[in-house]
């Protein structure tokens, strides 16, 4: 049987080092006769943790397997509290909850060619849709970029395609002696006709990958970020009002609408807090977000039908969300 709640409590099977500062977490059904619930290339999980904290990770394994869900987490020097407890409060045996697997970087799945650019932890959903292009018979390219040999993740998995028809793995060692930082230009320049090009990592990578990718066709050009590139929205000054609630609320200077939200006692659901995750998703029913997610497309965004309410505000004076 599948799970079909809308949480998800699952086992957490193995721990795994992986690279210098990268662990992998194996979670499975707590019975063993079910199955989790199916999920596609480039999908991620969101972790509740005990702190209270919730984190969202991408899941890494093949997406034809229903027995479990793989995880890669780096222990991020600038963590604000879930990486640090992932690695050192988590132990083989723990049962934790999780939501359902949500995908806002699917794979498209009609490309003749695929290319992968994966910076660091920007591997892990690379990592399943190299597995479903090998299910689908598409020919891939990975480019995969750390600063050192130690702190690259899942090179066994890496290299058990080695050898394979129709793929080609480039690694990127770029603080190693003779190493250098990829050439996004060159590399998207020698990109095949109609392949579709997928990029995940830091900031930086992401920002030259978009202006390396800036003259192709949008809808062939795909990537997520895993950290904001804007601060959130706490300008205040103005209204929220709230459909469902019949209830309106002031956001005031300094205040994010997150907070605001809280503080009136609404929690929407939310995880990463930086508009990357698509967790606090919220319908927009008058009036014009200042959108900082980086996970609306530009037309989405001018559409003003939806916000992310962790970090974006309001360019008119009232919002009003379906809340």
């Amino acid at each position: 049987m599948t799970i079909s709640e809308s949480a998800l409590q699952v086992r957490l099977r193995a721990i795994t080092h992986e690279a210098q500062s990268i662990l992998s977490f194996e979670l499975v059904p707590l019975d063993r006769n079910e199955s989790l619930p199916a999920f596609s290339a480039g999908a991620h999980i969101d972790i509740q943790l005990s702190s209270g904290l919730s984190r969202s990770y991408s899941l890494l394994n093949d997406p034809q397997e229903s027995h479990r869900y793989c995880i890669g987490v780096n222990k991020d020097l600038k963590s604000r509290g879930g990486s640090k407890q992932m690695h050192e409060k988590l132990r083989p045996g723990d049962i934790l909850t999780v939501s359902h697997p949500k995908n806002l970087f699917p794979m498209n799945e009609s490309a003749s060619f695929n290319v992968f650019i994966a910076g660091g932890i920007g591997i892990t959903p690379l990592l399943s849709m190299m597995a479903r292009s090998k299910a689908l018979g598409i020919p891939w390219r990975l480019h995969y970029a750390t600063r050192t040999r130690a702190h690259a993740g899942f090179l066994d998995v890496i290299a058990s395609y080695e050898g394979q028809n129709g793929v080609e793995i480039h690694l990127n060692f770029d603080q190693e002696p003779g190493g250098q930082m990829l050439n996004l230009n060159e590399l998207i320049a020698k990109m095949p006709t109609g392949a579709h090009v997928y990029a995940c990592g830091p900031v930086p990578l992401l920002e030259a990958y978009e202006k390396a990718t800036a003259a192709l066709p949008p809808e062939s050009v795909h990537r997520e970020y895993f950290s904001s590139i804007d601060v959130p929205a706490n300008e205040g000054g103005y209204s929220v009002s709230l459909a469902r609630r019949h209830q309106t609320i002031q956001i005031i200077p300094g205040q994010t609408l997150l907070e605001g939200l809280i503080a009136a006692g609404v929690e929407p659901p939310y995880s990463c807090q930086q508009g990357v995750c698509g967790t606090c998703e919220v319908k927009v029913l008058e009036g014009i977000p200042d959108h900082r997610d980086l996970v609306l497309t530009d037309s989405e965004k001018a559409a003003n039908d939806r916000m992310m309410v962790c970090c974006s505000g309001s360019r008119s004076a009232s919002l009003v969300l379906d809340l």
